[in-house]
């Protein structure tokens, strides 16, 4: 849920290669107690998540609103003061008396980002507006509650979003947080044009230091990808910062999730096979790390089921091109990072202690096959042509809902 992120709110109820599997399973976060492994290879993931789908969209269809449309409208009309009405359980200060809303930033299935200047000191700052209308169950209303929860419990970290304050009135929920104008990480990469196993791994730093905060802070992302982390700075490659805690959920030592979130290319095989901790969020930092070294994901297919099954085969690819230019030590770290069995998986601050990423590490600063950049520039192209195809196909399926009632 990026503030300057397109698609950030997640078209997330439909299917698509780089779009969240599912958003209405995180809200219903079932755990148990247990260190044990979850096997993957006799499982076949048309099973595991056609049952999955099937549940989800039944849950979506069945789930009981929090406040009736008829009763919303009433209580909007008296303007009522009535706690259990308010998302964030309390009344807040009018956004509108404390900044000036500007242009449209982003648009996702469940709000909008805009820039926003503050009144009292013209500093700019983004501003993420989430339709109340959207949140039709209870479960809706705590996810929200919780990003903004894990928003203020991760702030102060450098390449964290810091989040200014949150506010509501009758129709939105209103979260206004740290802008960050620099753009998307691959754009930034490409527009660079000298690239190299070096500048990943600093990359890569940043990324798995995010990682590593979160875990501190008993705090799991779920839903780590390259469009979720912006620059502050254009001309800053250190001032790359996570933006999207809309799936993060926190977890404490031993506890084993089971609802399947994530994005296809980047989902760990343990959350297909619904048991999982945060061990899964190092996985999807190693499918990060593959695309920035050779421009596409290790786990690739037409079709998203087809992705899930490649994941769970957990074959990687290190014959192609570009990896037998590829130093050793990075194609021993992506093997670290994205085996099957997250009891042997690196934690985050093994995978920074690890020679290819620390401080004076023997990533080469050579630079890398120009192939590299134009295929990251396709991936990149291709997610974003995606987005906007899924943005439009639910904007359709809306209007053809609300035409037939």
């Amino acid at each position: 849920m990026g503030n300057a992120c397109r698609g950030s709110f997640g078209d997330n109820f439909l299917e698509g290669y780089n779009e969240p599997i599912d958003r209405s399973c995180s809200r219903r976060n079932t755990s148990q107690h247990s260190t044990s492994d979850y096997s993957t290879s006799s499982l076949n993931a048309k099973h595991i998540i056609a049952g999955e789908i099937g549940k989800v969209n039944h849950r979506r269809n069945k789930s009981s609103p929090l406040i009736s449309p008829a009763a919303k409208s009433r209580s909007m009309r008296r303007g009522t003061d009535n706690q259990a009405y308010y998302v964030l359980g309390h009344k807040t200060a009018n956004i509108r008396d404390l900044y000036t809303l500007g242009r449209k930033l982003g648009q996702g299935q469940f709000g909008t980002t805009y820039l926003c200047t503050e009144t009292a000191t013209g500093k700019e700052y983004a501003c993420k507006s989430i339709s109340k209308r959207k949140l039709i169950s209870k479960e809706d209303v705590e996810d929200v509650r919780r990003e903004i929860q894990i928003m203020h419990h991760l702030s102060g970290h450098k390449n964290i979003v810091t989040i200014k304050g949150a506010y509501e009135d009758p129709l939105y929920v209103h979260i206004v947080m740290e802008l960050c104008a620099g753009g998307e990480l691959f754009d930034r990469i490409i527009q660079r044009g000298h690239y190299s196993e070096r500048k990943a791994a600093e990359l890569t730093k940043i990324i798995v230091g995010v990682v590593e905060a979160c875990h501190s802070l008993g705090v799991m992302h779920r839903d780590l990808k390259p469009e979720n982390f912006l620059l502050v700075n254009k001309d800053d490659d250190f001032s790359l910062k996570a933006i999207d805690f809309g799936l993060s959920v926190f977890f404490k030592p031993g506890q084993v999730f089971t609802d399947v979130v994530g994005s296809p290319y980047y989902v760990a095989p343990e959350v297909l096979c619904k048991h999982y901790g945060p061990e899964a969020d190092v996985w999807t930092a190693g499918v990060i790390l593959y695309i920035l070294l050779s421009g596409v994901p290790p786990f690739w297919a037409e079709t998203q089921q087809g992705i899930f099954d490649a994941v769970l085969k957990g074959v990687i690819d290190f014959e192609s091109d570009p990896w037998p230019l590829i130093s050793d030590s990075a194609k021993d770290l992506i093997r670290k990072m994205l085996c099957s069995r997250p009891s042997e998986r690196l934690t985050a601050h093994e995978v920074l202690c690890h020679p290819w990423i620390c401080e004076n590490g023997v990533a080469p600063d050579r630079a890398l096959d120009p192939a590299v950049l134009t295929r990251l520039k396709q991936f990149s192209a291709m997610n974003k042509l995606k987005k906007m195809a899924l943005r439009v196909s639910g904007y359709l399926m809306q209007s053809i809902t609300l035409y037939e009632i």
